[in-house]
């Protein structure tokens, strides 16, 4: 039995409630723009967890009734009790509500959103709005979590009244955990102007376009050109500027390497952008990797599985031109510096398939600890060579700050031990205070394959790189005849290597 990449749903599960789970969680997840992946791969792992967790409870609710009326939907989706997997400190979040309606029936439904969810609300004040076919901006200081804020941001989205919600900015609490910051008008400016990005709407109009070349992309087409623009060149080549004159100093030998091949034969340098097509060909050529447009709607399950057949899901818009160096969420510039070099490395890019391989029906929580592994290996993993720590990580590759505060005495840096990185907290919102190191690529294979072995699944899976598919090991002649197979190959490896011998003496 085969599984292909596009079809890795158990034959057992009700094809319809599988579109209804994905709509489910589509719905859920509006509050991050109606992304899946958000800045890091660990809550995208979360978010699964608490929207499968919901999801079940919907399900047995109109299994039980048959039917739900519009309120219970909202209530059901957001929970009336702590999720067991909100884990995060609260927050001070700092929430634009735009209503098409008058304030009297409005406000009165938002503040009811606020019971229900059991979110703290501090602050609150309107304004009229200049947006077309709306009347008023609200706007919200409250204090929670982040897997709290979702369900907040979800039943205020239900409320027919409302045009547009979106958080414009956080802040954290006081640290004695007594008082909160109050919102005054010069917080919302400068929160506003460090969130540029989402309030710029050409902007958001230019993400939209590109993420929808994505969207309409077909497997095994060609992956469709960008035209980018001046400023999004510009921005690019100030990066990448950055970032070429710490590479030598700061970054592992593979890496090196590996971006000089890029330079040479990818595409690569300061004055254009690569396209993906160009990069998936040279990674084909170098490892068998692949990219693939992606449009923001991606799991993270679906994003570790992708990892298994060779298939890097990549961005193609640019961050914002305000802020070069820092951007909340994955862009091209990340990927294409940060994670693509090291996807032509082949032990490296062994390594990322095996990540893949482990998630291939792992239950939920081991999906959080290999998206937390990720986490602190392929994107802020360093490396211990010629005596001195390196980095590998695409977090770090891709960010001249992450770069030199990753080597410097600033954070913890750990030996890499999967059992404790599998749980180690983390920051997507800052320089991460905590790295781990490995000594070398195989010595990190090892203990992941090692880490992986223990976690349970149903049935066994091998990747044939021959189809391209998940090879499920179901009989014991499937094995007799894989084992024959590498067998062959081993004694054929055996005499080549003696070939060689022979030549070089």
């Amino acid at each position: 039995m085969f599984a292909t990449e596009s079809a890795m749903i158990s034959p057992t599960q009700d094809p319809a409630a599988v579109k209804r789970r994905l709509a489910f969680q589509k719905s859920y997840s509006q509050e991050h723009g109606g992304s899946w992946r958000r800045k890091s791969l660990i809550e995208d792992a979360r978010f699964e967890t608490v929207t499968n967790i919901e999801f079940a409870k919907r399900e047995r609710t109109i299994s039980n009734r048959g039917s739900i009326s519009e309120e219970e939907e909202v209530f059901i989706q957001n929970g009336e009790t702590t999720s067991p997997v909100e884990t995060e400190p609260c927050r001070v979040y700092v929430i634009l509500v735009t209503v098409k309606e008058g304030m009297t029936s409005s406000l009165s439904r938002i503040i009811r959103v606020f019971e229900t969810t059991k979110v703290v609300l501090e602050h609150i004040e309107s304004r009229k709005s200049q947006k077309v076919g709306a009347i008023f901006d609200v706007l919200i200081q409250c204090v929670c979590s982040g897997q709290k804020v979702t369900s907040l941001m979800n039943a205020i989205r239900q409320n027919p009244s409302t045009v547009e919600v979106s958080v414009i900015g956080t802040k954290d609490t006081d640290p004695k955990g007594q008082h909160y910051v109050c919102i005054h008008e010069l917080v919302i400016k400068n929160v506003t102007s460090c969130f540029q990005g989402f309030t710029d709407e050409e902007y958001k109009a230019r993400r939209k376009h590109i993420a929808d070349i994505a969207f309409e992309y077909k497997h095994g087409h060609p992956i469709p050109r960008v035209q980018y623009s001046k400023e999004e060149v510009d921005t690019w080549g100030h990066v990448y500027k950055q970032l070429k004159e710490l590479f030598p100093t700061h970054t592992c030998h593979e890496h090196i390497e590996a971006f000089k091949g890029l330079e040479k034969e990818g595409g690569y340098n300061e004055s254009c952008i690569p396209q993906l097509e160009d990069v998936s060909n040279f990674l084909k050529r170098k490892t068998g990797f692949q990219l693939r447009p992606v449009s923001g709607l991606l799991s993270a399950r679906d994003f570790l599985a992708s990892l298994a057949f060779r298939v890097f899901q990549c961005t193609q818009y640019v961050r914002h031109g305000s802020k070069p160096d820092h951007s909340p969420e994955p862009d091209c510039i990340h990927e294409l510096l940060g994670h693509v070099p090291m996807l032509s490395v082949p032990a490296f890019a062994q390594f990322s398939q095996e990540i893949g391989l482990a998630s291939l029906g792992a239950s939920d929580q081991d999906i959080e600890r290999l998206a937390t592994l990720y986490w602190f290996t392929v994107e802020f993993g360093l490396i211990r060579q010629d005596g001195q720590l390196r980095a590998y990580g695409a977090g770090t590759l891709s960010s001249y700050g992450e770069l030199k505060h990753s080597l410097s005495d600033s954070p913890k840096q750990l030996p890499f031990n999967p059992a404790v990185t599998s749980v180690q907290e983390y920051t997507d919102d800052d320089l991460q205070p905590v790295y781990f190191y490995v000594e070398s690529f195989e010595d990190m294979m090892q203990k992941m394959r090692d880490y992986a072995s223990s976690i349970k699944r149903s049935v066994d899976l091998r990747y044939d790189p021959f189809t391209q598919s998940i090879q499920v090991i179901e009989k014991k002649e499937t094995l007799e005849t894989l084992s024959t197979s590498l067998r062959t190959e081993i004694v054929n490896l055996e005499k080549l290597v003696k070939r060689m011998d022979l030549i070089s003496v």
